[in-house]
């Protein structure tokens, strides 16, 4: 989710995400204090794909052939037991990673123009953003606060697509993993 300083996304951006409803009571006050999207209406997550294809793109076809894709997936139970942290975020770990990994690669593969994180990253880490862009001090403050209340666990059943109206993301389609 391309966000620059001042709060605004692209319009039309989409992004396929597992919304991970479990964690919103633990993590959704931290998401909100220091994670801009949160406030834009992205509720807590797993990133499957983003940016996917512009929503001029998204038509029935790319609809029926998302619903597809996914569905061919089964749910899955998932705990996140640790945070952990990239240089500018700090996430909850998902165990196991493999099924949103192969969500993201079997998307990857279907639509090679949209790469996960617009092929920023050489390796995809399933992660599920707390806080992004702070200081190391509200990290550590974060991290002491949730340490203690995990782990969470969660039944991942589906993907939305989200789309970007310029300051705010809402779900467009939900896709059921039916296996």
């Amino acid at each position: 989710m391309s966000d620059d300083a001042s709060g605004q996304y692209r319009v039309g951006e989409t992004a396929l995400l597992a919304v991970v409803r479990e964690a919103e009571p633990l993590v959704g006050p931290w998401r909100r204090r220091l994670d801009s999207s949160a406030s834009a209406g992205v509720p807590a997550h797993v990133t499957v794909l983003v940016p996917f294809l512009d929503i001029d793109r998204v038509g029935s076809a790319v609809i029926d052939d998302l619903r597809v894709l996914i569905g061919a997936h089964s749910p899955f139970a998932v705990r996140f037991d640790e945070c952990r942290r990239f240089p500018d975020v700090l996430y909850l770990a998902p165990t196991p990673e493999q099924p949103f990994r192969a969500l993201t690669e079997a998307v990857a593969a279907r639509w090679p123009e949209a790469p996960p994180y617009g092929g920023q990253f050489a390796d995809v880490i399933p992660h599920l953003t707390v806080a992004y862009g702070q200081e190391p001090q509200a990290f550590h403050e974060v991290e002491a606060a949730l340490t203690p209340r995990l782990p969470v666990t969660a039944h991942v059943s589906s993907v939305s697509l989200f789309v970007s109206e310029g300051t705010r993301w809402h779900q467009h389609v939900e896709f059921p993993l039916l296996g």
